[in-house]
């Protein structure tokens, strides 16, 4: 039986291409090998809402579904198939009469699609038509230090383990091709290409914009009034940083090339911002508090 992918993602075939797309999420979500592990109809599922997603999210490929069906990835050939039928037809080369009801290919049944490449290219000394394979999509899921370096990663793509390189700056939602990666061609064609989709969770300390990196760091009142050094630990390891005497709260500074590396370009990195916070002493003790009065009769005697 041949799969509907509108009821693949549970939608109707007038669905927008948001409603698609948020349709494609909440399943994949619900579907998705890790929250799944040895659930193999689930890993099915998954595949078949990704190849539904990949088709109808595309404006083009939808276009060749609805109008074909299954056949879609195929429209290219059906077409100039049809506009060589066609100018034979003006010659008389198929004789007299339409032999597919006069209808366009929207009309058409499998049945036609495939008398009509029978003919053309099938048993009787015509070429077989090499088909390019399916394009495979995957999802990889990076913490913000894994995207920080390149490193290799395992991915499981319809049930084949694939090792890829993931390269150092991969942003959230960002996606990369791997060529050749893909399902197998027809007749000797080509692969399709793999589609991988990168998501960055978010980190509890650092908050990244593009290069750029943001960090809140907690100052004693003791280092902010009289100035000194502190200890920061960064995602290229620990840093001293010195803080200016009578440095306020919420002030920022900003450490140059401490950022995020930068995506393909090899050394560069974008800046590391911090912001102090300074912290209030707790719990004094009597002598701190005298201690403290004592610094605010000397200021207002200033």
């Amino acid at each position: 039986m041949a799969t509907d992918y509108y009821k693949t993602l549970g939608v109707e075939r007038n669905a927008t291409t948001e409603q698609i797309k948020a349709a494609y999420r909440k399943l994949a979500r619900k579907h998705h090998p890790d929250l799944n592990p040895n659930d193999e109809q689930a890993k099915k599922r998954f595949q078949e809402i990704n190849e539904a997603n990949e088709v109808l999210s595309d404006p083009e490929s939808r276009k060749k579904y609805d109008k074909y069906g299954e056949q879609w990835k195929h429209a290219d050939q059906f077409e100039a198939a049809e506009k060589q039928r066609g100018s034979q037809q003006a010659r008389g080369g198929f004789g007299g009469g339409d032999p597919y009801g006069g209808g366009g290919y929207g009309g058409a049944s499998e049945a036609d699609f495939a008398d009509l490449f029978g003919g053309m290219f099938g048993g009787r000394g015509g070429r077989q038509v090499k088909f390019r394979g399916q394009d495979f999509q995957a999802e990889s899921r990076l913490d913000l230090r894994g995207a920080y370096k390149t490193h290799k990663q395992t991915l499981n793509v319809n049930g084949k383990q694939i090792r890829i390189t993931v390269p150092a700056g991969v942003e959230d939602g960002q996606t990369i091709k791997i060529g050749g990666h893909g399902g197998p061609g027809t007749n000797g064609g080509p692969h399709g290409d793999l589609y991988i989709t990168f998501r960055i969770e978010p980190d509890p300390k650092f908050h990244r914009v593009g290069k750029d990196l943001y960090i809140t760091e907690t100052v004693d009142l003791t280092t902010a009034l009289l100035g000194g050094t502190l200890t920061l630990d960064t995602l290229d390891g620990a840093v001293k940083l010195n803080v200016a005497p009578e440095t306020q709260n919420n002030t920022k500074v900003k450490l140059k090339g401490k950022g995020f590396p930068v995506y393909k370009k090899e050394g560069e990195f974008g800046d590391l911002y911090v912001t102090y916070t300074v912290e209030l002493p707790k719990n004094l003790t009597e002598r701190e508090k005298e201690l403290i009065k004592e610094l605010a009769e000397l200021r207002n005697k200033a």
